[in-house]
């Protein structure tokens, strides 16, 4: 049989069917329902059970089930029908960092498999129905021959790169990433020299017009039949830090350890052009906004990044300290000043000196600093030598220094000296779409501390989390996630998992004289987990924090079949 004669309108050729992780069909091609002998409608749940025997469709459901938990794929896998056997393979598909969105299923006949000579990848760019499928995904996909040559390039691919399909085909990879492992370390030249699939490797690529981009990238193998390599794929998607918002993933920020939407956009737009300048900046948000992550991504993309970012809580240090900290001390210039000292303006020299808490200075250190701020020189304490500051400031407080100038607490100078540039950080309640993206890059990050498997919240938690006030802003979303995954066992948080405090035990509802609404909150609790879990009730008991036997029993209650 000649590749060329496969045509995915015969049910010899290969089926494709995306499934999501409540088991709708996301897509399909006519081949995959000529060979499963179903129809496959797009938001329909898959439901073979419907029209097969039972094991077989047991056996391939498990099996789907297990790809989307584990995220282990499973390639030949014999599944024998009454008039045919067929031979099933399914891989996972990512949407971020541990976050798995549903499978790619293939299917096709077993006798013919044994004489395909196209790999999947190879399917689903050359052939017009399954080229939609792909097209479909959150994912860059591009795939390369043996030359290192671009042969396809997906609509996610263009919107992440800025490239269009028709500027990339033919060219060498690294002509488009520019990335800084196309020398050394390339996922895809790791995948085509071992054999071995790469899985979200950080990257950091130059989209078309020169911007910084950090994607993670999954890369593998192209082989015919025979087991020849003939290729490589790489699927890519930005990293978990990069701005989401409305839904619309990686349309970054060009900042990609800071998470935000809307609320954060002007700030955004703002960092380049403060970053290539050297003016003072005072940065100003409630405790736990994340002004610490705003000074250092400052320093980071300026001309500065490769001398030193200095910090200095100014209220952590006793006032008696302060000064020799920042200014540094010669020998004996003061009772217990045994040898000289250098402050932190020297130990920032070129780079960044960032004056956290800025709002605690007493007025007379006050005084001393507008002097620095002023001349661009300081002496040490006890010192008659004058050295240059060649520090840029960054400055940050909780504080309204308006009303502090007002009381006589903070110099009016000294303000004004430091506020060359204001940026304000809006507190989380005022950026509810932030919310979702920070939950999970934050499961990410624990994920990986803990040696757990989280996959999400419970959407009762995401609510709770939506409508709460959350006074400690970001750093109190992570705290209250770290608390639960002390306690969480399996792949969901519960609201069991969550701190005691009362507004985490209560979701904000009205809830009528005979407890209807509660009725119906857990009604839907259970059903997502049974659905989540594929009617799996032990698996969905475990996701709802109890026993099989109360499930069981509460099912009946509420009259869930």
């Amino acid at each position: 049989m000649n590749d060329h004669s496969l045509d995915l309108h015969k049910p010899d050729d290969e089926g494709l069917v995306a499934i999501d992780r409540l088991f709708r069909i996301m897509s399909s091609n006519k081949a995959a329902e000529h060979l499963l002998k179903m129809p496959l409608r797009p938001g329909e749940v898959f439901q073979p059970a419907a029209l097969w025997p039972g094991a077989p469709a047991e056996h391939l459901l498990t099996l789907v089930q297990d790809t989307i938990t584990s995220g282990r794929g499973h390639s030949q896998v014999s599944l024998t029908l009454p008039t045919t056997t067929l031979e099933v393979a399914i891989q996972p598909l990512f949407e971020r960092p541990e976050v798995i969105i549903g499978v790619i299923m293939t299917v096709r006949h077993k006798m013919i498999a044994r004489h395909l000579k196209r790999t999947l990848t190879d399917k689903i760019f050359q052939s017009s129905e399954s080229h939609n499928l792909l097209e479909a995904l959150p994912e860059g996909v591009f795939t390369i021959n043996t030359h290192w040559r671009i042969e396809s390039f997906n609509h996610r691919a263009e919107q992440i790169t800025g490239y269009h399909r028709a500027e990339v085909i033919g060219r060498h990879c690294w002509e488009i990433f520019r990335s800084d492992l196309c020398e050394l370390g390339c996922p895809l030249r790791t995948a085509l020299e071992s054999g071995l699939t790469s899985m979200d490797q950080d990257v950091r690529i130059l989209k078309k017009g020169g911007k910084r981009q950090t994607i993670l990238v999954n890369a593998g193998v192209l082989r015919t039949a025979t087991g020849k390599i003939r290729g490589a794929v790489e699927t890519f998607r930005p990293l978990a830090g990069e701005m989401y918002f409305n839904g619309i993933e990686g349309e970054s920020s060009g900042f990609p350890k800071i998470i935000g939407g809307k609320g954060m956009r002007r700030i955004f737009d703002m960092l380049p052009d403060i970053a290539a300048s050297d003016a003072n900046v005072l940065i100003t948000g409630e405790s736990g906004t994340g002004k610490d992550l705003i000074a250092r991504t400052i320093h980071e993309h300026s001309s500065r990044r490769d001398k030193p970012f200095i910090a200095v809580n100014c209220s952590a240090l006793a006032e008696s300290l302060l000064e020799s900290e920042l200014f540094g001390h010669e020998k004996s210039a003061f009772t217990g000043a045994t040898a000289t000292k250098i402050g932190r303006f020297e130990l920032a020299k070129g780079g960044s000196l960032f004056l956290d808490e800025i709002g605690e200075l007493k007025p007379e250190l006050q005084i001393k600093l507008l002097r620095v701020l002023e001349n661009h020189e300081f002496e040490r304490v006890g010192g008659t030598r004058t050295l240059p500051m060649e520090a840029r400031i960054i400055s940050a407080t909780n504080k309204d220094l308006r009303q502090g100038i007002q009381d006589g607490s903070f110099r009016e100078d000294f303000y004004y000296r430091l506020r060359t540039v204001p940026i304000a950080i809006p507190p989380l309640r005022e950026r509810v779409e932030d919310i979702a993206p920070l939950v999970e890059f934050f499961l990410k990050k624990f994920n990986i501390r803990y040696k757990k498997r989280v996959m999400s919240v419970h959407p009762e938690v995401m609510q709770m989390f939506m409508h709460y006030a959350w006074p400690g802003n970001v750093r109190e979303l992570e705290r209250t996630l770290e608390h639960a995954y002390v306690f969480v066992k399996g792949p969901i948080i519960m609201a069991a998992n969550l701190p005691a405090a009362e507004e985490f035990q209560s979701r904000p509802q009205s809830t009528g004289s005979n407890g209807q609404t509660n009725h119906k909150s857990h009604q839907e609790a259970i059903q997502w987990a049974l659905l989540r879990a594929n009617g799996n009730r032990l698996e969905a008991a475990r996701m709802l924090g109890m026993s099989r036997t109360t499930l069981w029993r509460q099912m009946k209650q509420l009259g869930i079949a």
